[in-house]
């Protein structure tokens, strides 16, 4: 779908930018993933309802917006199994996802690094598997965890920094298994996760990127537009949700169009979130003074 000409972004942030509730920034991130919200999640959640029930991501990724709010009830899910299963070890068994992630990195750092990343890389698309992604994930190029759409390879090459030590790893380990105590991690999709949701209850969408995403597992048979329904099922029964998803790009110049129903949203606002690591790296690393974009984030409430 086309992008318009608009306003450059100064001029598109003023909306109304109210906030129920300060949040405190949680830079650690566990998981990278591509949409990582780390950077910007404490803003994000600072537009939440001050009060609600249980927290919704149908989503997870890399569950930054989770752990920087750290509810005290929440269902956190999605389809990708070995992806949920990391979620679920953190919570039941952490010390053994420190031994997956420890096991890896020394076979990796006792040689060739690219080929120790390669070896781990052929042992998950050979057999996908939670324990091999985690590896992957922390080490591969920019984050960017890239997936054919035929059969689900991970294709994503090493990346050039070295992946963070295991001691450093485990504590990250700890934190965000403290601050994720009080959810259940599901692999379920986001329709009947967002119909558990009951009113008063907060359900935050960080689905696909329909400009920018489509590399992602699973992300080419998403429907926004389906979404967008089942959100106003969800609005209709009382239940608060928010919806990150495309907003701007060229330093603010084009705004993403969607297919966004007239009235679903009660407010639209825009989050820079900076340059694009997805656009670096399909531009082999290069530094691209002219592709800050920005999230549009869409509330009911």
């Amino acid at each position: 779908m086309p992008m318009k000409e608009t306003a450059p972004m100064t001029q598109l942030a003023m909306f109304d930018r109210e906030r129920p509730v300060r949040v405190e920034p949680f830079q650690t991130g566990l998981l990278k993933w591509i949409g990582n919200k780390q950077r910007t999640a404490h803003e994000i959640a600072s537009y939440f309802p001050a009060d609600f029930g249980t927290y919704y991501e149908p989503f997870i990724g890399s569950g930054a917006v989770l752990a920087t709010l750290a509810p005290r009830s929440a269902v956190a899910s999605d389809t990708f199994k070995p992806l949920i299963e990391i979620w679920q070890t953190l919570h039941d068994a952490p010390e053994r996802l420190k031994a997956w992630y420890a096991d890896r990195w020394h076979q990796v750092a006792s040689g060739d690094k690219v080929r120790g990343y390669e070896r781990v890389k052929q042992s998950y698309n050979a057999n996908p598997n939670a324990a091999d992604l985690l590896f992957l994930c922390r080490s591969c190029y920019g984050g960017v965890v890239r997936f054919r759409k035929a059969d689900g390879y991970m294709s994503t090459p090493c990346g050039i920094h070295d992946p963070i030590k295991p001691e450093s790893f485990g504590r990250r380990v700890d934190e965000w298994h403290r601050r994720t105590q009080g959810t259940t991690f599901l692999r379920m999709g986001y329709e009947e996760a967002m119909d558990r949701a009951q009113p008063g209850d907060l359900i935050y969408c960080d689905p696909p990127y329909s400009h920018s995403q489509a590399i992602l597992y699973g992300a080419q048979s998403f429907s926004l537009s389906h979404l967008f329904r089942i959100v106003e099922r969800c609005r209709r029964k009382g239940v608060y949700v928010v919806v990150s998803i495309d907003g701007t790009k060229r330093s603010g110049r084009h705004v993403c169009e969607l297919p966004i129903p007239e009235g679903l949203f009660a407010r639209e606002l825009f989050i820079d979130i900076g340059r694009s690591m997805l656009k670096r790296f399909q531009m082999d690393g290069r530094t691209l003074e002219h592709e800050i974009v920005s999230d549009r984030l869409l509330l009911t409430f």
